[in-house]
């Protein structure tokens, strides 16, 4: 019996449209001899849709006629698996209308990729692919993902935290920021991906530019000295805290100092089709000498596993070249495009890659299942509340 599993994507976050873009992606390449495949598209005012018009990218240029074509529904938690049904339901008829065994979210960005939507999972009690509520929020968040990081002996530049609070006498929160670091200087939304709002400021003119950019993105902003001499190489990591493996490192070529969003996205899009991360310019495998590249997978493995991640991650470093320094930048718990190319060059296909993570989220499943979740006590039989509140 083929598994039903839903695929969950888009949502309410600034990276909507590229989780549409990998999910379609993966749909696509998933096995359909094992698997039945139910879309579920997440408006960006978090409504639900299903149907087969999601399928296809094209679709997606006019998103109120797809969803003309699609079903409004919701999920309802049966005990292992969750019921697809119309929402709001009709009167007459039946209105479960599917059910899914495995979830697999291919979501970016905040609201989303955050542990939000994993968690709304996990009351649901389904098996889901990728990582936790726990490890997808530290993952999310760029200041305590450095703070775990640090704390296991994994190389990061220091930075400094600003809320849009301090923000609000922009004067002293440059003076602080031009006391802790010479220019350049980077400034980024601490839980935003795919370089949203990033900004690299080399005077204090541009210092203020790029953190009223950067506030408007996000309430929490991060500040670090900019790399001046940088090579970017990313490496993805595939298992869980108990056991995982690198895969082959990549450079990405920008156009600018930092891999923006553009060239991420845009630029590869010219033509009316986006391949998403997949389409990136990029040196597969990275030019580097073989200590180098095992030092750089042995660390993407280490922070995978200090964070606590499951499925897919991309671990992105920076080489400061006037150092000869690597640091790690970033993780993304779910990256563009799942890595999928970054796994090809060592043999592993995509359609592959989907089948180890999918196995993975059920692996996950069994291993919670044998936990104890209840602890039996008398404490509400002696209980009797009445009067004044507390007493």
């Amino acid at each position: 019996m083929k598994i039903q599993l839903g695929v969950l994507f888009g949502g309410k976050s600034t990276e909507h449209e590229i989780s549409i873009i990998s999910a379609v992606q993966a749909m696509l390449a998933l096995d359909r001899e094992k698997y039945d495949v139910v879309p579920l598209y997440i408006t960006k005012d978090n409504r639900f849709f299903t149907g087969s018009a999601l399928l296809d990218i094209e679709n997606y240029k006019d998103i109120p006629a797809l969803l003309g074509k699609c079903e409004r529904v919701t999920l309802v938690g049966e005990g292992d698996v969750a019921g697809v049904y119309r929402f709001p339901p009709k009167p007459l008829g039946k209105n479960r209308i599917g059910q899914i065994d495995v979830a697999f979210p291919i979501v970016h960005g905040t609201n989303a990729e955050d542990g939000v939507l994993a968690g709304y999972i996990e009351m649901l009690n389904l098996p889901y692919v990728g990582c936790d509520v726990a490890s997808s929020a530290l993952g999310m968040d760029k200041y305590a993902m450095k703070a775990v990081f640090k704390d296991n002996g994994i190389p990061v530049l220091d930075c400094k935290l600003y809320t849009s609070a301090d923000y609000a006498d922009p004067e002293r929160t440059v003076r602080e920021i031009e006391a802790a670091f010479a220019y350049p200087v980077i400034v980024k939304p601490v839980n935003l991906g795919s370089s949203i709002g990033i900004s690299v400021a080399a005077d204090r003119a541009a210092l203020e530019k790029a953190l009223d950019t950067a506030f408007s993105f996000a309430q929490v902003v991060l500040v670090e000295r900019a790399i001046t001499h940088l090579r970017e190489i990313n490496c993805a990591v595939l298992g869980d805290r108990f056991g995982a493996e690198a895969s082959e490192c990549e450079e990405p070529v920008a156009a600018d100092e930092i891999l923006s969003f553009e060239n991420k996205y845009i630029d590869n899009a010219k033509g009316g089709k986006s391949s998403g991360m997949a389409s990136v310019k990029r040196k597969i495998p990275a030019e580097l000498s073989p200590e180098l590249r095992e030092e750089i997978r042995a660390t993407a493995v280490k922070a995978f596993r200090a964070l606590g991640c499951s499925g897919v991650a991309r671990i992105d470093f920076m080489i400061d070249c006037d150092e000869n320094k690597v640091y790690l930048n970033e993780i993304n718990t779910i990256p563009g495009s799942l890595s999928f190319y970054l796994w090809e060059p060592i043999g592993v296909s995509y359609t592959e890659l989907l089948d180890r993570m999918i196995a993975l989220a059920m692996k996950r499943h069994r291993e919670r299942a044998g936990l104890t979740y209840s602890f039996e006590s008398n404490v509400l039989s002696g209980i009797r509340l009445g009067g004044v509140k507390g007493k």
